[in-house]
């Protein structure tokens, strides 16, 4: 099981905005912060902005920031919706399934289950399980 990346970074935009003292962030200094391309940035926070996971101010004195409490962000929620599909293997999706096993292999349910078990941890953990402490937060409001 294994994200892609643009729900790694979606990941790391919300834990960045829930340490900020101040809330709120712009997409360069996000970027920057984590070194990944500004550009790769502006669709992931798109997206997550067109889900309410952040809201977006534009302006002078805009930013990012949260769009409801991290008690209130499910994990499993922004991987869902960051994802473009759990095809944890070929036979998952229905346009590749070319494997000679089906239908009588039961990796498939096996697979199918372990995925649903690893969406349900994610489910039971908020953005609030995953803040990173107090210290982190000194250091990225001192950059």
């Amino acid at each position: 099981m294994q994200l892609t990346s643009y729900t790694d970074y979606a990941l790391r935009v919300l834990i960045y905005l829930a340490v900020l003292p101040k809330g709120q962030a712009t997409i360069s200094e996000i970027a920057d912060f984590y070194g990944i391309s500004r550009n790769h940035l502006v669709k992931i926070v798109h997206q997550l902005g067109g889900n309410g996971f952040i809201k977006t101010t534009r302006g002078k004195g805009g930013g990012l920031s949260l769009g409801r409490a991290p008690e209130l962000i499910r994990v499993g929620d922004v991987v869902r919706n960051m994802e473009n599909h759990f095809y944890w293997v070929e036979c998952f999706n229905p346009d590749l399934q070319t494997c000679k096993l089906l239908p009588d292999c039961r990796l498939k349910h096996l697979l199918m289950v372990a995925g649903n078990a690893y969406l349900g941890i994610l489910d039971g953990a908020t953005l609030a399980d995953v803040i990173p402490n107090f210290q982190f937060t000194l250091k990225v409001k001192a950059d």
